[in-house]
């Protein structure tokens, strides 16, 4: 896929620093109830990490009991890419940014409480926040 965003590896590297560059540009993920925005309540908009791209709005986020901040929708189907990951020995869904392709985590469907049943499982270092 071809992204609006692009960066070198070595910029990207720079830019985020080897913690945020692990998550987003490497898949990795996070130690559950670590993340600084787990607990966020206020209402705003939670950007893409990277290249601030807007992904979610506070008023889609649940608590999904996880330990990761979890949201039953995007802000847009086009806001973020959906891809099949089968790392680890599993089938699941991953999140990425459309905008830049970082990597924000996986979409589960198992949020039998929420409108679209839909958890988008996000780690915290792949989001940033703006209150309204």
């Amino acid at each position: 896929m071809t992204y609006s965003v692009t960066k070198t590896e070595a910029e990207w590297l720079a830019e985020l620093g080897p913690v945020q560059y692990k998550v987003l540009r490497e898949a990795g993920t996070e130690r559950a109830w670590t993340g600084a925005l787990l607990d966020e309540k206020r209402p705003g908009t939670y950007n893409c990490a990277a290249c601030h791209a807007p992904l979610f709005r506070s008023g889609a986020k649940f608590d999904s009991g996880s330990g990761w901040p979890s949201f039953y929708e995007s802000v847009n189907p086009d806001a973020v890419e959906l891809i099949t990951d089968r790392s680890h020995g599993m089938v699941r869904t991953e999140v990425r940014c459309a905008t830049c392709g970082s990597h924000l985590g996986h979409l589960f469907d198992d949020a039998y409480q929420t409108p679209t049943g839909d958890r988008y499982c996000m780690n915290s270092l792949s989001l940033g926040f703006q209150p309204e």
